[in-house]
């Protein structure tokens, strides 16, 4: 990844003056939704990009926040999309045609797209601001700097400079703060906030810490039967490795026993090696924490969001659906999380949103719990993680959001559509199989035209696609299914995925294979 100069004190300044003119820009325009502004998208995924490589069709993922396009159902909101490669024009299309109330030729004027010309697997925003030309085509695509903002997956030094160079404020943490939403910044901020967290240790810096740490964990809870290894810039599960403390003797030969069995530890991402992985573990640290299991585990989230001005706002409740052996990938999600403990999980995340405002914090993000039932059916939730970014549970509801106009009653739970009518949703980035290969976007969409597979306006249920630009090579797009129940939602969710091998297998018939 580039390495960028320390800023000046001057960049640092006019970083700051440009977040105060995005406080006062967004107090006079945030409920007026006629009020000219240009929204420059940036979802660029400046991670670790080892770590990223592991992730089926990762390049791909700047097309997850396409769903911000919606916000062109304002009438004098102008979007500026930014892409490593040119996006195809029928998934543009697409996103134009769920906007409500709005022509898509209308929303199409207003709707720029820039891309850098660069399959090249580093971020995008590195890409960008290797390219002055670029940044200039950004800036004259600018109508009223002003009104203008910033809004990006991550925000890293990368994103700061980028924001810098086109004199725009960035509507996300400054970089300065990235440490809080590290896996170790995240145990920390929890026992700021009074959380439950489990029982492990953070700020290791190398395999001896991690080591001793698995050692600590096991002495102190002798029972232990498996741990969990993160590295503290992990995404979406990948960076998670698991120990198994099965076997393992007593007193003092506990110690040599983890060290010997360290490099066998099972990694979650799919290729992932002890050398690569201790590699990543010296750049960046990483944690220890107690595997939490139980016959009934859930994986709830909460999403929220502080404004320029500092005011928090809870935005979402989920379930994350998890996979991968240990069931530490995320897959997708189920919206709003249960019943029976969705407020519970939000008041919880509303204790984290005000130590982060409290340090500074700007935009969305998620706090990840884990839930475990006792026999009496209460209800035990530890908090393990804060993304302090755009995450999988982002894009899905901005989608139910913008594609019915409703909103989220924070006092129920609910996403209640204008009628007053609750909404639920489905939603996966992992819908992946073999029999998709080879489909082009306009191949989706034609299947979903045959077979009625869209959103409908009248009755505010039904399916969205995204993703889909890995369609093709890697078999995977993402789905949204939008319901009256849950019910509804996962039997659009189990209609899509049966048309689609359907349509898959038919194709394999004609081919002879």
């Amino acid at each position: 990844m580039l390495q960028l100069p320390p800023p000046t004190p001057s960049d640092l300044q006019r970083a700051e003056q440009l977040q105060e003119r995005f406080a006062r820009s967004f107090l006079a325009s945030n409920d007026d939704r006629n009020a000219p502004r240009t929204v420059v998208i940036v979802p660029s995924l400046t991670l670790d990009q080892e770590v990223l490589a592991r992730i089926s069709g990762v390049h791909h993922y700047e097309e997850r926040q396409l769903c911000m396009l919606l916000l062109l159902r304002f009438p004098r909101t102008r979007v500026i999309y930014l892409t490593s490669t040119p996006i195809a024009e029928p998934i543009i299309d697409y996103y134009l045609h769920l906007l409500p109330g709005i022509p898509a030729q209308h929303a199409r004027r207003r709707l720029t797209l820039i891309s850098s010309d660069d399959a090249s697997p580093n971020p995008l925003t590195e890409k960008l601001l290797a390219r002055p030309r670029v940044l200039q085509r950004i800036r004259e695509a600018i109508p009223e700097p002003e009104t203008a903002h910033m809004t990006c997956f991550t925000v890293t030094e990368l994103e700061r400079a980028l924001g810098i160079a086109l004199d725009l404020p960035v509507y996300g943490c400054d970089p300065a703060l990235y440490h809080l939403g590290t896996k170790s910044g995240s145990r920390k901020i929890f026992r700021e906030a009074g959380l439950e967290i489990p029982l492990g240790y953070e700020d290791l810096a190398n395999e001896d810490d991690v080591g001793k740490a698995l050692a600590e964990l096991k002495k102190q809870q002798p029972e232990l039967e498996r741990a969990v290894v993160k590295l503290n810039d992990g995404f979406s599960g990948e960076g998670n490795a698991i120990f198994d403390f099965r076997g393992a003797p007593e007193g003092n030969a506990l110690d040599d026993w983890i060290m010997q069995r360290l490099p066998h530890l099972n990694f979650e991402a799919s290729g992932m090696t002890w050398g690569l992985y201790s590699e990543k573990l010296l750049a960046m640290g990483g944690i220890v924490e107690e595997f939490v299991d139980g016959d009934d585990k859930r994986s709830p989230s909460a999403q929220l969001r502080i404004d320029p001005t500092g005011t928090i706002e809870t935005v979402s409740t989920h379930d994350q659906l998890l996979g991968g052996g240990n069931a530490q990938i995320f897959l997708g999600c189920r919206f709003p999380a249960d019943e029976s403990y969705r407020i519970d999980i939000q008041d919880r995340g509303l204790k984290v949103a005000k130590v982060l405002a409290d340090e500074g914090a700007l935009g969305r993000f998620s706090v990840d719990f884990l839930s475990v039932r006792n026999k009496q059916g209460a209800w035990r939730h530890v908090a393990i993680e804060i993304n302090l970014r755009k995450g999988g549970t982002t894009h899905p509801f901005l989608m139910l959001q913008s594609l019915t106009d409703g909103h989220y009653c924070r006092d129920t739970g609910q996403f209640l559509i204008p009628g007053g009518e609750p909404r639920y949703y489905y939603a996966s980035d992992n819908l992946e199989s073999e029999l998709y290969r080879g489909l082009l976007p306009f191949d989706l969409i034609d299947i979903a035209a045959m077979n009625r597979l869209h959103f409908h306006g009248t009755n505010q249920e039904g399916v969205a696609f995204h993703l889909m630009g890995a369609l093709s090579e890697f078999g995977k797009l993402g789905i949204v299914c939008i319901g009256a129940s849950y019910d509804r939602a996962e039997a659009y969710y189990r209609e899509t995925v049966d048309i689609l091998d359907k349509e898959g297998k038919a194709w394999l018939r004609k081919a002879g294979k």
